[in-house]
This record gives C-alpha cells, sequence and structure tokens, in this order.
C-alpha cells in the first residue's frame, strides 16, 4: 500500500484549456485527486492540529463577500492596502480552511510586502477545520469547479487591471498554481508551499509569470521527484522556475502547528525568499 501511496502522486495531472474572451477549465482535478491523500492515515498524522488562536485585525482586516459566475456568491479575508494600488496577493488555505491562522499568515504578508491588498480566499464556503478528521473530509469533498467559480469571481472582484500573485499552502499550494494559470496575463507572482504541481507542458506554456516553488525534502507526498519532474516540465514549457528545497517534513512552514512538522529556522528562510520573491514582482 504504501508503494502504491508513493506513485500516485506522478500521475496527478492538470489539463486547463483557455478560451479567447474567458478562461474555461477542462482539466482532470488534481486537487481531487490530492484529496485521495485525505484518506490516508499517515498524511493525516502528519498535520498537527492547529493551535487555538482567535486572529483581530491590526490593518483594518474584514471578511467580504463577492459574487461568483455559477450564481453563488464566495467569500475571504481582505485587507486594503492604505494607499491606493493595483498589487494584489491572493492567498489560499490549507487543508484546515479560512481560519484565523490563515488570516494572521495574510496579514503578516500584507505588513511586510507593503504596498499591497491581501485577499484570503476561502475555498471550503465557511467550513473551517478544527481536527484532522474535518479537514480530511472537507478537502475529500472539494470541488475544483467550484474552486475555479470562486478564484475567478475574486478576479472579477480585484479588476483587470490589478497584478496578481498567488501563494498557498499543502492543499493551498495546487491551489496558488491554477489561479495564477486562471489569471492569465493578469498573474504577477506564484508561490507554492509543498503543493501538487501541473505535470501538463502545454497547460504551463500558457503561465504568465514566475514560480517560487518551497519543498521539503523529507516529503513523503509531494516527493522530490515530482518536484524534479516540475522543473523539467517547467523548463519543456519555457517557464522559470526557482525551488528551493528545506531538509524538512511536510507542513514545515506552518507556525500555527508548533509541536507538529514545524522547523522555524526553514520557515523563515523561506518566508524570506517569499517576501523578496513578491516585491521583485510587485512592484
Amino acid at each position: 500500500m504504501k508503494k502504491l501511496l508513493t506513485l500516485l502522486p506522478a500521475t496527478f495531472l492538470v489539463f486547463v484549456c483557455f478560451g479567447q474572451d474567458d478562461i474555461a477549465v477542462c482539466h482532470t482535478p488534481s486537487t481531487e485527486k490530492f484529496a485521495m491523500f485525505a484518506s490516508n492515515k499517515e498524511f493525516n498524522a502528519a498535520h498537527a492540529t492547529p493551535r487555538a488562536y482567535v486572529h483581530i485585525s491590526d490593518e483594518g482586516g474584514k471578511m467580504i463577500q463577492f459574487s461568483c459566475s455559477d450564481g453563488k456568491s464566495a467569500s475571504g479575508y481582505l485587507i486594503m492596502a492604505k494607499n491606493k494600488t493595483n498589487n494584489w496577493v491572493f492567498v489560499f488555505q490549507e487543508w484546515w480552511g479560512l481560519n484565523d491562522n490563515i488570516k494572521r499568515q495574510s496579514e503578516d504578508l500584507y505588513k511586510d510586502l507593503g504596498n499591497v491588498n491581501v485577499l484570503a480566499l476561502d475555498l471550503y464556503d465557511g467550513n473551517v477545520a478544527t481536527d484532522r478528521e474535518l479537514a480530511a473530509k472537507y478537502m475529500q469533498e472539494f470541488k475544483q469547479e467550484r474552486g475555479d467559480m470562486i478564484i475567478k469571481g475574486a478576479l472579477t472582484y480585484v479588476g483587470k487591471s490589478a497584478k496578481v500573485g498567488t501563494v498557498g499552502w499543502c492543499f493551498g499550494g495546487g491551489q496558488s498554481l491554477l489561479a495564477s494559470l486562471l489569471a492569465g496575463k493578469q498573474a504577477a507572482a506564484c508561490v507554492i508551499y509543498y503543493g501538487m504541481p501541473v505535470e501538463d507542458v502545454a497547460t504551463l506554456k500558457t503561465l504568465n509569470t514566475d514560480v517560487l516553488g518551497i519543498f521539503a525534502s523529507r516529503e513523503k507526498w509531494i516527493t522530490p521527484e515530482v518536484v524534479q519532474k516540475f522543473e523539467s516540465n517547467m523548463k519543456a514549457a519555457g517557464k522559470k522556475v526557482i525551488v528551493k528545497n528545506y531538509d524538512a517534513d511536510h507542513g514545515f512552514a506552518n507556525p500555527s502547528n508548533p509541536m507538529g512538522a514545524f522547523d522555524e529556522t526553514a520557515y523563515k528562510d523561506a518566508y524570506k525568499n517569499t517576501v523578496d520573491f513578491f516585491k521583485a514582482r510587485l512592484k
């Protein structure tokens, strides 16, 4: 069984096609396949329960709602820049959902980047897990079609003149790359923290931004082999990817899990690389 699970990541494919006037999604949903990990006890055990934390914003952050083309509304945690700017960062949750820890990380990015608007998207439509069982349930129930609608609704909300950076962890790492693909020419920077990358070279050719990939060398799911394949595919697509591998485990960059895989030294270095990457591309 372990051998099968090790082989699974290499088979996760995403295919995205683009229309002239809008972006149409016609892919095998890698995130739904990624959700298969949620049925693996070892994967679940690797995620320590998040710390109890209630976020109170120092920067005017608030929950908002916006419309989606499927007729449903979506929500997100918004922090607007004090001076008007078209620079945006979309933040994507871990498998827990848009919890207060993600709001904290969003606000940290907002402060350290300066002159950006930050929007953390709620891909679970209000569901937030406080234990592994619920997190596994929500990730397995997630439908990429709905996620794409939320991302496109957010792109409509920020407007066509917005320059959009994306960042996410684990489940959200894959969503970060998909969002940058959906953003088309508005994509300005993409950061993936140990998320499932897109494999299809033709799809990657449509990417309009550089990618910073932050991975863990002791990772059992997004393995070093998967990362190497992603680098090769990005090169074949003529796209730039900067890969930072850390001698750490899955989830090492999550400060809300101090009793889990969190590695403070690796986290601080990865975070600095993230901030530098965004600053260079969101001027």
